[in-house]
């Protein structure tokens, strides 16, 4: 199982997103083996591969890998982006906390019910614009530098990055009064790795459509 890390997932964002982000952020070339349909789940099962029956799986140093944040702080120290001592961890893992209970919002927002997405869509605004980017401007402002921890990129801010793009997805304005996540944005973007990973024909995948749902409705 040496080379490339594979990623085992469906073709959409998921769980795995920002699997694909923190790799391709830290230039880290992998494979994927898409799981799109019922019986490729049951194979991975079978298989006795899945430590706990789920996905995402990833496949790297010689491990099969389970659970999303286990495997992101794997990847985030293995790469350098995890801080260099305790604390500058405890403060990353602080703000990633954050940034994943913001992405979880938006990422069940297309599995909802027609008639609450609306509602939904309002909460997302609202917590993103008065609960989480908030803390993250201010985070910017006190420390002074071009990333949230330390003065180097770590996995916080790539993980924020993942965050804004999704909350613009819902709301292309949703930064309007936060200037210095607005500079932030474009800083983080730039950095060759993550700009390729923008770029079209990447491995990045597109916003879950009705589609997608239906895939993996038919799958889980």
């Amino acid at each position: 199982m040496a080379g490339k890390p594979k990623l085992h997932y469906t073709k959409g964002r998921g769980k795995m997103e920002s699997i694909r982000w923190l790799l391709a952020a830290a230039g880290v070339e992998f494979e994927e083996e898409f799981i799109e349909k019922k019986e490729d789940l049951e194979k991975l099962h079978n298989d006795g591969v899945l430590l706990f029956q789920q996905v995402p799986m990833v496949e790297i140093d010689g491990m099969r890998m389970v659970q999303t944040r286990a495997i992101l702080s794997y990847i985030a120290a293995k790469y350098n982006l995890y801080g260099k001592d305790l604390k500058e961890r405890a403060w990353i893992d602080m703000y990633v906390e954050g940034t994943t209970d913001l992405m979880g919002m938006i990422m069940h927002l297309p599995f909802q019910p027609a008639d609450t997405k609306e509602k939904n869509l309002a909460l997302i605004i609202e917590r993103a614009t008065t609960r989480y980017f908030p803390v993250y401007e201010k985070a910017l402002k006190d420390h002074g530098q071009d990333y949230l921890v330390g003065n180097k990129l770590s996995w916080a801010d790539i993980h924020l990055l993942e965050a804004i793009l999704m909350a613009e997805e819902c709301k292309p304005d949703v930064l309007s009064a936060f200037p210095l996540l607005q500079a932030f944005k474009g800083r983080i973007s730039n950095i060759p790795t993550i700009k390729k990973f923008l770029q079209p024909g990447s491995q990045r995948k597109p916003p879950t459509d009705e589609k997608s749902v239906a895939v993996v409705r038919k799958i889980f």
